[in-house]
């Protein structure tokens, strides 16, 4: 079993009310995985990219609307669809 956490990173001091919050983790096989996932608008245009931490977490603070995450690791690429709501977490796990 790995030591990650479930979920994404911690929320501790980040008023979530007041926020558009999308966060997870991305894994291979049940582990974390090293990567970048990024951030794609409603039309497929690169937004931002954050890289996985060592637990294959990630969170990115966006505008209210539709999303494409795309994590790209070693071998592989895969993208999910996310709708973010301010006031809402957005927690998405990626399996590769």
């Amino acid at each position: 079993m790995c030591g990650a956490k479930a979920g994404g990173p911690d929320l501790a001091g980040v008023d979530v009310a007041g926020e558009t919050i999308i966060q997870g983790s991305v894994t291979k096989d049940g582990q974390p995985v090293n990567g970048y996932v990024r951030l794609l608008d409603a039309g497929g245009e690169f937004t931002a990219e954050v890289p996985t931490s060592a637990t294959g977490q990630f969170r990115f603070f966006a505008a209210p609307g539709q999303w494409t995450l795309r994590a790209l690791v070693p071998g592989a690429t895969v993208d999910r669809a996310v709708v973010a709501q301010q006031g809402a977490l957005a927690e998405i796990e990626i399996a590769v």
